[in-house]
C-alpha cells in the first residue's frame, strides 16, 4: 500500500514570499519577506482589523491564481506521485476551490486529493485521511499534527515559524531538502508500490 502524503498549499508548494508585494502595494509598505517574522499578517498593516480582513478575503482568490510554486516543488511532487498519494489540505475556504483548482491545473500539478478545511486546524482532516507524514510551514500546525497524529511533519522553514520544535517536526529549508528526508524516511520503512 502506498504512503499518504498530507502537504499545505500556500508558503508551501507557493512561495511563502508570495503576500509580500500585494501588502506592500495595497497598504503602502516596503516590507521585505524577512520582515514578516510571525504568521498573523495584521500587525505589519496600519489599517483597522476589519479593513484588513475585508481587503483579504477581497483579495484571496488574486493572490491565489498568481502564486509561485515555491523552487523545486513541480518535479519533486511528480517523483512523489509514484511513491505516495498525495493529499493536499489547506486552510483555505471551500469557496476558493475552483480557484485552487485551476491553479493546479495550469501549474500540471498532479494530486490524489484535494481538501480546503477553512481553519488552520488541520488535525481533524490529516486523521480523517490517514496521512503518514505531513508539510507545512505554519509552526503551530505543524506541532499539533505531529503530536496529535503521531507522524512526521516537514517545517518549511520561514521568518515567521520559528521557535522549538518536538521530536516529530522537522525543518527544512527548501523543496531539495524535503525531498532527501522523505527518501531517507521511505527507505527506513518498508514501502510498496501500486
Amino acid at each position: 500500500m502506498k504512503k499518504r502524503f498530507g502537504i499545505d498549499i500556500d508558503g508551501t508548494i507557493t512561495r511563502p514570499d508570495t503576500l509580500v508585494p500585494y501588502l506592500n502595494k495595497a497598504f503602502q509598505l516596503n516590507l521585505t519577506y524577512e520582515d514578516i517574522n510571525e504568521y498573523d499578517l495584521f500587525p505589519f498593516v496600519n489599517v483597522p482589523k476589519e479593513e484588513f480582513s475585508k481587503w483579504f478575503i477581497d483579495t484571496e482568490p488574486t493572490i491565489y491564481a498568481e502564486s509561485l510554486m515555491a523552487d523545486g516543488a513541480k518535479d519533486i511532487l511528480e517523483n512523489w506521485m509514484t511513491l505516495a498519494d498525495l493529499y493536499f489540505i489547506s486552510a483555505r475556504s471551500d469557496r476558493l476551490l475552483d480557484v485552487t483548482k485551476d491553479w493546479f491545473t495550469k501549474n500540471q500539478l498532479q494530486y490524489n486529493h484535494l481538501e480546503l478545511v477553512g481553519s488552520h486546524d488541520k488535525v481533524a482532516t490529516a486523521k480523517k485521511y490517514a496521512v503518514d507524514i505531513f508539510l507545512e510551514d505554519k509552526y503551530d500546525n505543524a506541532v499539533s499534527i505531529s503530536e496529535e497524529c503521531k507522524i512526521p511533519v516537514l517545517l518549511f522553514n520561514t521568518p515567521y515559524n520559528q521557535g522549538p520544535v518536538p521530536d516529530r517536526v522537522f525543518r527544512v529549508n527548501n523543496w531539495l531538502e524535503a525531498s532527501q528526508w522523505v527518501t531517507h524516511w521511505l527507505s527506513a520503512k518498508p514501502v510498496s508500490i501500486k
